[in-house]
């Protein structure tokens, strides 16, 4: 089996659809088609701070219903469920758009939206362990001697990183460089942090090219271990790239 996976598309829905035809799929009934069977993977974030989070989620949502893609979530994903499960959680660091697109939806849409996220984050695995065990898609990345395991220590690395527990002055967290230290036989893919070109380091990848902060959305074909990528057509950030 061949997977595609796209990582951080943060309410990116135009490029999501560019990249995944530009990766080779044909978007038929709501559902990717690839001609050689190949599966897209999600690795979290699909919502927040980009203009079309609710168009993300229906098409990713309703594809993963129909057991045509695969998903696993991110930390963003991991909050907006809390949000719209009525847990106490700061409307804030992107979640304010996705929030202000859902109160835009009738009653009944809004219920829709919000029980298809919930049952797609509910029923998604933390990460996944691909291609006999050849593949491990996490969204913040993992640890070789952690895969297969699933403590809390484990989900917090996988949705939020090595951090350090410090923080920039903007109040980022400073977050080690796990990748340079992994010596798993595996091909671990993931995001979260954005940089400016896919950063391949040992058998790890981190393929959150930054599509919501004005650089490109990227896909991870595999086996081909081979990035493709699509402009994006919002504002450049430079401030929100980091070398790790």
């Amino acid at each position: 089996m061949a997977y595609d996976i796209i990582s951080d598309i943060h309410g990116c829905y135009d490029e999501m659809t560019a990249l995944i035809q530009k990766l080779g799929y044909t978007i038929k009934n709501g559902v990717p088609v690839h001609e050689e069977g190949s599966v897209l993977v999600f690795a979290g974030d699909l919502t927040d701070r980009g203009p079309k989070s609710i168009e993300v989620i229906r098409f990713v949502a309703g594809a993963y219903e129909k057991g045509a893609v695969r998903y696993v979530p991110g930390n963003h994903c991991n909050k907006l469920y809390r949000y719209l499960k009525g847990n106490p959680v700061k409307v804030m660091h992107g979640l304010e758009t996705t929030a202000a697109e859902l109160e835009e939806l009738s009653k009944d849409e809004k219920k829709s939206v919000s029980e298809q996220f919930m049952k797609l984050y509910e029923t998604a695995p933390l990460y996944d362990i691909l291609h006999n065990g050849e593949l491990v898609v996490a969204h913040a990345g993992i640890r070789a001697d952690d895969i297969g395991k699933y403590t809390r220590r484990v989900k917090d690395f996988v949705l939020y990183g090595d951090v350090t527990g410090e923080t920039y002055p903007d109040g980022r967290p400073i977050r080690r460089d796990w990748a340079a230290a992994y010596n798993g036989k595996a091909w671990v893919v993931y995001g979260h942090t954005p940089v400016k070109e896919p950063r391949k380091v040992n058998r790890t990848i981190n393929i959150d090219t930054g599509c919501v902060f004005g650089n490109q959305l990227t896909g991870f074909r595999f086996p081909e271990i081979e990035t493709v990528s699509v402009p994006s057509s919002l504002p450049y950030d430079e401030s929100r790239f980091r070398p790790i």
